[in-house]
């Protein structure tokens, strides 16, 4: 990987998430070496993702290029790399560029998508963890309504327009919130030769409410907000296949539909190479004890959404969202410093700083240690909160322009097919009429 060798002890750090950014801001100019492997050149802000899904953002407004993020650091690089395997034994990062020696090593590789193992719901459901994923959704939405204008056959016409959401957390209920002010602000316009009152946006959740990780009255609001919206909210209804076309429940209903977006759960993004006893199976994530220390071993550490930190309050481990993963980077940011200067280090205490959604304009939940918010002004606290908390001041402007100017003109301008995406199965909705 062509790293200059170095006196200082060598970490290496595999993710530029939250938890494997904020980690490499504390040891900056420490006495250490770093070297922070992940396979894009920029850290991704995962909650706007839906936002680029649905035109509302332009995707390098959510990214932020990794090397500028450590450019000014002493002795620190990044390697654009797609590690393989971890070689515990000799202590190397096995990696499609080459190998890398370790003398620590922190797995913050985050998540994805938990398709529960149903290859067919993998095969043909769309899921958005990378921006890759979001621009494919934001093309395949406008390529459907490009070919409901073309076909004349009712049935695949509204195929075309019906979109399932599976998955009532916080992406999911963004997600049909922006579907739902499309279809009502935008898409009337852009495609007035159709009965835009036909397209169905439906948000399907196996349990019986909605954001069940937040709040009884979080989800209460939410739940209104949509069905203001004209979002189908289905509760207790576990999807149980699907060929591409028609979507099939648990119960007697089945969907017929062009679009599956699966947001219903996430997995630890695991790479080979850790003994069978460090792993946690049923999320694939990685057992680590209170200073996030891996099972097994005295110099690897997991944070963020691949560490599964058990306790008695967190006894599946914490939530896999961005605020344990920050938390998480810092504090084993300082447990290093204290490591070096030959101190014990402290066990990890995670501090809820509470959780939100945003369900349109005007629209939102927020949950905080001892209140809860609605409506405009928990919109206007979770706009604070998502700004504040972007990468970059060129960033942080962008943003805030296109939501005034989205707010002021009811617009999503970014609504652009700049690279097709058509799954085979869609061929079927193709037909020789011009």
């Amino acid at each position: 990987m062509n790293i200059p060798a170095s006196k200082s002890k060598r970490i290496v750090i595999i993710g530029g998430g939250f938890a494997g950014i904020e980690l490499a801001k504390k040891l900056r100019n420490k006495d250490v070496q770093i070297v922070l492997l992940d396979k894009h050149n920029f850290h991704n802000f995962q909650p706007l993702m839906y936002q680029v899904a649905t035109g509302g953002l332009e995707a390098g407004s959510i990214a932020y290029p990794i090397r500028k993020i450590i450019h000014h650091y002493d002795d620190c690089f990044f390697r654009l790399a797609n590690v393989r395997e971890i070689d515990t034994k000799n202590q190397k990062v096995i990696a499609d560029i080459g190998d890398l020696h370790y003398d620590y090593l922190v797995i913050a590789t985050g998540s994805k998508t938990n398709f529960f193992g149903d290859k067919e719901l993998e095969r043909n459901c769309m899921g958005m963890k990378t921006i890759s994923q979001s621009l494919n959704i934001r093309s395949l939405i406008l390529e459907n309504f490009e070919q409901a204008v073309l076909t004349k056959d009712t049935c695949d016409r509204n195929c075309l327009m019906n979109f399932c959401l599976v998955g009532g957390g916080p992406t999911g209920v963004e997600l049909a919130g922006a579907l739902a002010e499309m279809k009502k602000g935008i898409f009337q316009k852009d495609y007035p030769d159709l009965d835009i009152s036909q397209m169905q946006i439906n948000l399907i959740q196996s349990g019986d409410r909605i954001l069940n990780t937040m709040s009884e009255k979080a989800s209460v609001n939410a739940e209104k907000y949509l069905t203001e919206l004209g979002v189908n909210v289905l509760k207790n209804v576990r999807v149980t296949g699907y060929d591409g076309k028609t979507l099939q429940t648990n119960s007697d209903l089945s969907i017929d539909t062009a679009t599956v977006i699966w947001t219903a759960g996430v997995q630890g993004a695991m790479i080979p190479g850790l003994d069978a006893e460090s792993l946690v199976l049923r999320a694939m994530r990685i057992r680590v004890n209170e200073v996030g220390k891996v099972h097994g071993f005295e110099n690897i550490f997991a944070i963020g959404d691949i560490a599964m930190m058990e306790s008695e309050e967190f006894p599946m481990g914490h939530p896999m969202m961005a605020q344990p993963a920050l938390q998480q980077g810092k504090h084993l940011g300082e447990n290093f410093s204290r490591m070096l200067e030959g101190n014990p280090m402290v066990p990890f205490q995670y501090k809820d700083k509470g959780s939100m959604a945003v369900i349109g304009r005007n629209r939102a939940v927020v949950d905080m240690p001892k209140a809860h918010f609605s409506g405009f002004f928990a919109w206007f606290l979770w706009i604070f909160v998502h700004l504040f908390s972007l990468v970059g001041f060129k960033n942080k402007m962008v943003v805030l322009l296109n939501w005034l100017y989205n707010y002021i003109r009811f617009d999503r301008e970014d609504r652009l097919i700049i690279r097709p995406y058509k799954k085979k199965r869609f061929q079927a909705f193709t037909t020789d009429e011009t």
